[in-house]
């Protein structure tokens, strides 16, 4: 377990054990945002449940469309369609006024939008011709009766919520919400608002995790700072374990002497990856712990806050969707050029905060994995592979940071 994984070997080893919530219930759609669809939205209507009109204009018969286009005769206006209402069938050689949504009547082909028609006393005269059917949206267009509109797996965002109403759904099944527990270690370490002794620096990690959960829809139980002695640290494990699905500490699974969680997790679980090749983020621990063990699985990030934030994005938040029911996917990026020099190759794969200037991507001048200001700047980061140099313009790889908080 010395030898350190790579990026993706260590990926493919945490969603192999991500094991999905299977218990579900049952919400009103309105709160069901950030929820994991748990059973398939089969929709029991069509959307357009009718032919209707994608513009305000005139319903015709594209046949007598054609014959009226630069002819002085004028087609009378035979009725007006407005949205939610059902107009009669078309009389032959005449127009209906329509507008957008609303049902086309029955004779009528096409819809001439009434920037292309002059009008006049009840009458109107096609200035341009369209293309047959043109303007019509279809019965079913969107989806079909009987259609799987929302699959299992999926997170529910404005959109899919929006499906869901379409097709007049109210309630929607969702897995149940995954818990996670949190606790940091480090005795040098105090929550904003207590005094600043020498030697102590704020918290942060701890705002931070926490708002990365709380952006999954996790229920997060905080148990707060743990002093840097072992029996603290495997009590806070045992009480972490008993309440929730997944554990989550913060520092302390480092080999230094006042490192005790890697030990406290070993004593009543097991660790089954430790370290990464990759920089920002070496150490991330995870293994089973609990009565039986397995009860829980436990993460351990690294205590550096830039660290922790990469470590979380790339590896704990594609694991956690997979717990959560979801089908994780690797974030989107593109190839854009460097605006920076990159002379010494590191030994690891590097993930470095940056941001989009003028079509490329610049970084931020200190790397350095406690630096957490170059992350609230950053808007993306570059993946720079072990041994490569760069100079300005070489194309590097960019994720977006809105890839991996979303």
């Amino acid at each position: 377990m010395s030898e350190m994984l790579s990026v993706e070997a260590a990926l493919e080893q945490l969603l192999a054990a991500a094991v999905p919530v299977i218990e579900s219930e049952t919400l009103l759609a309105e709160a069901a945002l950030g929820r994991v669809l748990a059973a398939p939205l089969v929709s029991g209507v069509s959307v357009p449940p009718l032919d209707n009109s994608a513009m305000d204009g005139y319903a015709l018969r594209h046949a007598e469309c054609s014959e009226a286009l630069g002819q002085p005769r004028w087609l009378p206006i035979s009725q007006r369609i407005p949205a939610g209402h059902l107009g009669q069938p078309l009389q032959s050689g005449t127009a209906a006024r329509i507008f957008t949504g609303a049902p086309i009547p029955a004779g009528a082909d096409c819809v001439v939008m009434q920037e292309d028609c002059e009008a006049r006393d009840g009458e109107v005269r096609v200035t341009r011709l369209p293309k047959a059917a043109a303007n019509i949206r279809r019965v079913g267009e969107d989806i079909q009766v009987g259609q799987t509109v929302l699959a299992p797996g999926a997170r529910l965002g404005p959109a899919q919520l929006g499906v869901a109403a379409s097709v007049g759904e109210t309630c929607l099944t969702v897995y149940r919400r995954l818990k996670a527990a949190v606790f940091f270690t480090g005795d040098e370490i105090v929550l904003p608002g207590e005094p600043l002794a020498p030697g102590r620096i704020y918290n942060s990690n701890r705002a931070m995790l926490i708002a990365l959960l709380n952006q999954l829809g996790i229920e997060v139980i905080d148990l707060g700072q743990v002093g840097d002695n072992f029996d603290a640290t495997l009590a806070a494990l045992q009480r972490a374990s008993a309440l929730a699905d997944v554990v989550i500490t913060s520092g302390g699974v480092s080999v230094g002497e006042e490192d005790h969680v890697k030990a406290a997790v070993e004593k009543i679980g097991r660790i089954d990856m430790w370290k990464v090749s990759m920089k920002p983020g070496k150490p991330l621990a995870h293994g089973l712990i609990g009565k039986p063990v397995g009860s829980a699985d436990f993460i351990g990030l690294p205590g550096n806050p830039v660290s922790a934030f990469v470590v979380f994005c790339l590896f704990v938040r594609p694991f956690l969707l997979k717990r959560m029911g979801a089908a994780p996917t690797p974030p989107a990026s593109f190839t854009l050029p460097a605006g920076f020099s990159h002379a010494k190759p590191g030994k690891r794969r590097e993930f470095m905060r940056a941001r989009l200037e003028n079509g490329q991507a610049v970084l931020f001048p200190n790397q350095s994995s406690g630096v957490l200001t170059s992350l609230a700047w950053a808007d993306g980061l570059v993946d720079v592979d072990a041994g490569v140099t760069l100079n300005p313009g070489d194309p590097v790889r960019f994720i977006p940071l809105a890839e991996l908080l979303s």
